[in-house]
C-alpha cells in the first residue's frame, strides 16, 4: 500500500507539474500573440496614417465615396491628395474656433481638420471661375458639407460637393442652389431673402441713391416671383424653383452664380486624369 500510495503521489505531482508547465506555454503563447497583434495593429496604423497622407483611400472609404458620387478610383485618390494639401495650409483647432464663436457648431469637437472659409474662397474664385459676392460665398461654404455647416470641410464632404459641383444631375445641383438661396433653412426662398439676394448681386450705378436703389431691387424681386412662384402664394417652394428651372435652365442661378463656369469644370476635371 506504501508503495501504490507513493506511486499515486508521485503521479499526483508530475500530473500537477505537467499542468504547470503547459499553463504557463498557454500564458506565454497568449502573450506573444498579443504582443504581436499589437504590433500589427501599430503597423497597421502608421501604414493607414501614410495611405491617407499619400491620397490613398481605404477600401470601405473608397466603395461607399464610389457609391455616393460620380467618381471613379483615380479621381477620387487624386482628389483625396488635392484634399491633403489644402487641409496642410488651413489647421483647424477647437481654440481656433472659440475664437471665432460664429463658426462653432459643433461644441463636442475637440479638434476638427478640413479645409476652412479662407482657402475654400480663394478655390472657388481662383479655380471655379465663382466671382460673387461675400454673403453668397459663406453660404456656399455652409451648404457644402451637409450637417457641418460653419465647421471646416471634411474629406467626404469635400469629395461629395465636388461630385455635385462638377458632375452632377439637373436634380442635385437645383437642390444644391435651392439651399443656398434658402438663407434661413425653412425650405422657401421668401420675398426678403430674394431682396436680399438681389440687393447683393445688383451693380450700383453711378447717380443711383439708396431709394432708387431699393425699387429697383423691389422690382427685380416681383420679376422673380412671376417666374418661380408657380403656386402664386407668394413664396418659393423647392417644386416651384424646380418647375421654374425646368421650362427655363437659365434660371438655375437667377438669385446669384453659386456653381463654376464650363470651362472652369473642363479644366478641372482635365487635371483630375
Amino acid at each position: 500500500m506504501d508503495q501504490m500510495s507513493q506511486a499515486l503521489t508521485s503521479g499526483t505531482v508530475l500530473l500537477r507539474s505537467v499542468s504547470i508547465f503547459l499553463s504557463n506555454r498557454r500564458q506565454s503563447k497568449q502573450l506573444k500573440e498579443k504582443a504581436e497583434k499589437g504590433e500589427k495593429k501599430k503597423k497597421g496604423k502608421k501604414l493607414t496614417k501614410m495611405d491617407e497622407q499619400l491620397g490613398k483611400l481605404q477600401p470601405k472609404v473608397l466603395e461607399s465615396l464610389k457609391r455616393k458620387t460620380h467618381f471613379n478610383k483615380n479621381e477620387l485618390e487624386t482628389l483625396s491628395r488635392i484634399y491633403r494639401k489644402l487641409v496642410s495650409n488651413c489647421p483647424i483647432t477647437s481654440r481656433q474656433l472659440a475664437m471665432n464663436p460664429g463658426m462653432m457648431i459643433n461644441k463636442q469637437s475637440t479638434s476638427i481638420e478640413g479645409i476652412d472659409r479662407s482657402v475654400f474662397r480663394e478655390l472657388l474664385h481662383s479655380t471655379f471661375d465663382i466671382v460673387t459676392e461675400e454673403a453668397l460665398m459663406e453660404r456656399i461654404f455652409c451648404t457644402w458639407d451637409k450637417g457641418f455647416e460653419g465647421l471646416p470641410i471634411r474629406l467626404e464632404g469635400w469629395i461629395c460637393g465636388l461630385s455635385v459641383f462638377l458632375k452632377g444631375t439637373l436634380t442635385e445641383k437645383l437642390q444644391f442652389c435651392f439651399r443656398i438661396y434658402d438663407l434661413n433653412n425653412d425650405n422657401f426662398i421668401t420675398r426678403d431673402e430674394m431682396f436680399a439676394l438681389l440687393r447683393n448681386s445688383l451693380m450700383k450705378h453711378p447717380g443711383d441713391d439708396d431709394e432708387t436703389r431699393e425699387e429697383s431691387v423691389k422690382d427685380l424681386v416681383e420679376i422673380a416671383l412671376r417666374k418661380f412662384d408657380v403656386d402664386k402664394d407668394g413664396k418659393v417652394s423647392f417644386l416651384d424653383y424646380t418647375t421654374a428651372v425646368k421650362a427655363d435652365i437659365l434660371l438655375l442661378e437667377a438669385f446669384g452664380q453659386v456653381l463654376p463656369t464650363d470651362g472652369a469644370v473642363n479644366s478641372f476635371l482635365s487635371t483630375l486624369q
